[in-house]
């Protein structure tokens, strides 16, 4: 009789499908580079065919490979609802979160495909608003936990992630150097907005504040439209948004820290598992990771893979 499949290799294997890498898969798996390494030859020895080729910097599937990955995700979740349905103690109830949007958009995909795998039966109930409306709320209750912008002057968080702070505008449109800066940013209680403004009164530089939204996506369409200049974390950063420097008459901005607040009397044991999945979900986001960039001059050039993005760097917008 055929050895049965191990499981925990064919979740690593997944999840070297689903990052593009293996270092990648590593971190999601909680396993070093060498064991995840090792987890694949001996899977690609039971079954006996090569899973993997080399695809650049990562890996892409053999047809051998393909093959497996539907049979792998169906004995993964067959695998996981036998062992939750005779687990008394799974988490079961719901949880009310708040997120700004820009957040929402960025984040929670991956934080709700985390949670809704680990805990099927917890219903997730999302609030998408500005961070100051969502401390309110968690001060009345209405509300669990909160993902929100630290700001230790108005809110108390516990900081989950730190990340740098990028002036952008759109990549395809030319930034008038004559005129007042044009701003889209949030309300007037908006932290963002504030270092903003702060940063340009510091250097002396004038401003207009032309859009004024709570709502990311508004912001981020005055951008790519060639009609303003705004702020955003680095791994918000969208395709068509070129990143300013001090080359172009911007200063520096502080990093920004994303902060988690939790609701006293909440329940202990959903509020815990959530904290985790979001905490697990942020340490794997990485900055936008564009294939090509653009200089400012139009002129293509390509650029490596890499952690962080340099100055005057372009997202391509296709």
């Amino acid at each position: 009789m055929a050895a049965p499949l191990d499981t925990d290799q064919l979740q690593t294997f997944v999840a070297i499908v689903d990052n593009g890498s293996f270092t990648r898969a590593a971190e999601q798996v909680f396993k070093t580079q060498s064991a995840v390494s090792m987890q694949m030859r001996r899977l690609e020895e039971r079954v006996g065919k090569q899973l993997f080729t080399k695809d650049g910097r990562g890996v892409k599937l053999t047809d051998e490979g393909d093959k497996l990955l539907n049979y792998a995700r169906r004995i993964i979740r067959l695998n996981n609802e036998a062992v939750a349905a005779f687990d008394d103690n799974r988490l079961e109830g719901s949880i009310r979160i708040g997120t700004p949007d820009d957040y929402a958009d960025r984040y929670m995909p991956d934080i709700i495909s985390r949670f809704g795998k680990t805990h099927p039966n917890v219903e997730l109930y999302i609030v998408c608003e500005a961070s100051v409306d969502l401390a309110e709320r968690l001060k009345h209750g209405e509300l669990d936990m909160a993902l929100v912008t630290h700001n230790p002057r108005t809110r108390d968080s516990e900081v989950v992630r730190t990340e740098p702070l990028c002036w952008v505008a759109s990549a395809n449109h030319a930034l008038p150097v004559d005129r007042p800066v044009p701003l889209a940013v949030g309300r007037r209680d908006c932290r963002w907005r504030q270092l903003a403004i702060s940063a340009l009164e510091g250097v002396g530089r004038d401003y207009k504040v032309l859009f004024t939204s709570w709502s990311s996506t508004v912001v981020a369409s005055a951008v790519l439209a060639g009609m303003a200049v705004s702020i955003l974390p680095e791994s918000a950063l969208r395709t068509g948004m070129r990143v300013l420097t001090q080359a172009d008459g911007f200063p520096s901005l502080p990093p920004v820290q994303i902060g988690l607040m939790k609701r006293p009397g909440a329940s202990a044991s959903l509020t815990t598992a959530l904290c985790n999945h979001i905490i697990a979900s942020l340490d794997n986001i990485s900055p936008a990771d564009p294939v090509d960039a653009y200089e400012p001059d139009g002129k293509a050039a390509p650029v490596p893979r890499q952690p962080r993005l340099r100055p005057g760097h372009i997202l391509p917008s296709w």
